[in-house]
């Protein structure tokens, strides 16, 4: 546990970097214990949450072998962006690295003092050293251009062979629509009974 130092402006006391003074930034190490539970607010703003587990392992000299020892439970909350990948990432049992500012809370039920553990997550990642994982980049969402744009990866596409596209019995037995141009063949979908041609 990793406590940040005062980071306040001398002038006027304002926040450094959006955290606040003293707050504690921790990163736990555990087992995601809960489906993560995500929730879109009707101003858009996305949140999740999810329970992780901790276990604190020992050596047990007596078995010659590692054992549990306890295990800490935390409340992992994602917000935004983080969020949804965690949503879409997480399941149960999968070991899971987590980064963000602790915060205890203490409430009463029936009379009864409860404390709870908060980590409102900064980063939240899969273990790797305990297994294996495959990243995939998400982009926000953005307007479709009106001309297709061509990236490196995109395959380059070969113009339609003209032959091809006059002799294609899936062409053939449909029939061109009226007043449309040619359509290539394999973004055209084949008419009942049809065989489709191996290209």
């Amino acid at each position: 546990m990793q406590q940040l130092p005062n980071a306040t402006n001398a002038k006027d006391g304002r926040e450094n970097g959006g955290i606040r003074m003293n707050e504690t930034l921790v990163t736990v190490v555990g087992n995601v214990a809960t489906e993560p539970e995500f929730r879109e607010a009707a101003n858009g703003a996305a949140s999740s949450r999810f329970r992780l587990a901790a276990s604190v392992r020992r050596w047990d000299r007596a078995k010659e072998e590692w054992a549990d020892a306890y295990t800490s439970f935390y409340t992992v909350w994602a917000w935004r962006a983080l969020a949804a990948n965690v949503a879409a990432s997480l399941g149960v049992g999968e070991p899971v690295v987590v980064q963000g500012k602790l915060r205890i809370r203490e409430e009463e039920r029936e009379g009864k003092r409860w404390l709870s553990a908060d980590i409102d997550a900064v980063s939240v990642g899969h273990d790797l050293s305990r297994g294996t994982s495959v990243f995939r980049r998400v982009s926000p969402a953005r307007p479709l251009p009106t001309e297709p744009v061509r990236t490196a990866a995109d395959p380059v596409r070969m113009p339609a062979d003209p032959v091809r596209l006059a002799t294609d019995p899936v062409r053939l037995a449909a029939g061109p629509a009226e007043g449309a141009a040619p359509a290539i063949p394999d973004r055209e979908p084949a008419a009942a009974g049809a065989e489709v041609p191996p290209f």
